[in-house]
């Protein structure tokens, strides 16, 4: 799509945003029912798409995809007069006598850019939070899952007016051109070194942003965890899309006393979900791509493996792979692994386990699994993270009555429900003054009586 395309779409959206048909009640439900029929309408060909780009399996498709946005949709349908209504604050005594509120209000234009892990949910998510507070979209997925992008233009162009909602499809060059355009709202999923160029574009037009991006989650294992219930939690957290989850357990980093115990524990557990010939089992996905395939293909240390390491080469598939007594100078932990490549790293004391944390950039999330209230509370209290769970993996994300978002290098903002619907509004604070009376003391000439009364009313 050239330039010039964008730049037209972009002028009708503004006119249509610009006319107030996005701005009621109904106009807002109907725009939200219309997209959970569509999604159910074209569910067969979303899940046929993400076999073709990720090898993802029906149930995971639904699980972790198609219903979880259903559900976030079925959210906002329920709570939405709620959340477009006043909220009324205490108003101080100083400004009697009038009442304060808080009043939503939508942004207009928003540029919503995914990525390629999940295209359905991450996706049609946001777009759900934008349609809600009464925005406009333009949507852009990713190249690398190009059958779903297909999907995903052809349904919204079909039961999508083009000024409410488009779709962009195509590369960097599209990616460029968009970014270039002033919105009035931009919400970006991907990796960090992408995030930094959108909201390097974005500051040239003052555009506020929400960026979801990713980085290194540790699991941290204690010694007082049930090693079974947390080898069968992370395995099933970190080798879901075959790793290739921005939530996933990046790393364990466990207590030394309960290493071995540990890994045979996950070893087996890798068994019984997905069978001893994982490349033979049709449910495991794959590597998005060849390119992707090769740089996890390069951190697989031959040496410190303990368990998988094998993958199919023209089906872009490797296996789960399990790495022992990793450090910091092995290559599989100078980035974000994004791939069913777990290292276990181990640690003395919980105060060394929290410092290693500490001492790298804040990760999207932190998984802890133990059974000692002072652990839960110490980590709680030191760790810096977006998200996360203790004595489970991944699911923290799977409500809509909790935000989700990053911290620091991980991202900024949050959505799902509430936190969505507030991420693409702006809230502005309203002050309704009644005119029946008007109190004397903030004008000039300033007295000491007026004086007298201000100290009062603004302790």
């Amino acid at each position: 799509m050239i330039e010039q395309d964008i730049v037209k779409i972009l002028k009708g959206q503004n006119e249509y945003f610009n006319s107030g048909a996005t701005l009621s009640y109904k106009s807002r439900l109907v725009a939200l029912k219309t997209l959970k029929r569509t999604i159910e309408i074209y569910e067969d060909e979303l899940c046929r798409a993400l076999k073709k780009d990720l090898g993802k399996s029906r149930a995971e498709a639904f699980m972790c995809e198609i219903g979880l946005t259903l559900s976030e949709i079925s959210w906002l349908i329920k709570h939405l007069k709620g959340l477009m209504g006043k909220k009324y604050v205490h108003t101080p005594l100083a400004q009697f006598a009038a009442r304060s509120f808080r009043s939503p209000s939508p942004y207009g234009n928003t540029l919503i850019i995914s990525p390629w892990n999940y295209p359905v949910l991450l996706t049609l998510e946001p777009l759900a939070d934008a349609l809600a507070a009464g925005n406009t979209a333009i949507l852009k997925p990713s190249a690398y899952a190009p059958e779903t992008s297909k999907v995903l233009k052809l349904m919204l162009e079909k039961y999508f007016k083009p000024g409410l909602v488009a779709v962009v499809t195509g590369g960097r060059a599209e990616n460029h051109a968009l970014l270039k355009q002033k919105f009035n709202k931009i919400f970006f999923t991907g990796s960090k070194a992408v995030g930094r160029e959108v909201m390097r574009q974005a500051a040239e037009h003052l555009t506020p942003v929400t960026l979801e991006l990713g980085g290194k989650s540790p699991c941290i294992v204690e010694k007082s965890a049930r090693i079974n219930l947390a080898a069968k939690r992370i395995v099933f957290g970190k080798f879901l899309n075959c790793g290739q989850t921005c939530v996933a357990p990046d790393y364990i980093l466990c207590d030394e006393s309960i290493k071995d115990r540990l890994i045979e524990a996950i070893k087996k557990e890798i068994v019984i979900q997905f069978g001893s010939k994982v490349l033979a089992n049709p449910d495991y996905g794959k590597i998005v791509n060849k390119k992707h395939f090769n740089r996890l293909k390069g951190l697989i240390n031959e040496q410190k493996t303990v368990w998988g390491g094998s993958f199919d080469e023209e089906a872009e598939r490797i296996e789960p792979t399990v790495m022992a007594d990793i450090n910091w100078e092995d290559a599989v932990m100078g980035e974000e692994i994004f791939g069913p490549l777990l290292p276990v790293l181990t640690y003395k004391t919980l105060d060394e386990a929290i410092s290693i944390v500490e001492s790298h950039p804040h990760p999207l999330a932190l998984y802890c699994f133990t059974n000692d209230r002072r652990v839960k509370a110490e980590i709680l209290r030191k760790c810096r993270f977006g998200g996360g769970c203790i004595n489970d993996t991944i699911i923290h994300l799977a409500t809509s009555e909790m935000p989700f978002g990053g911290v620091g290098e991980s991202g900024m903002g949050h959505y799902h429900g509430k936190a969505g619907f507030e991420e693409f509004s702006h809230i502005r604070s309203i002050v309704d003054k009644k005119t029946w009376m008007d109190m004397p003391v903030r004008y000039q000439p300033y007295t000491k009586k007026k004086a007298g009364l201000l100290k009062l009313f603004l302790k």
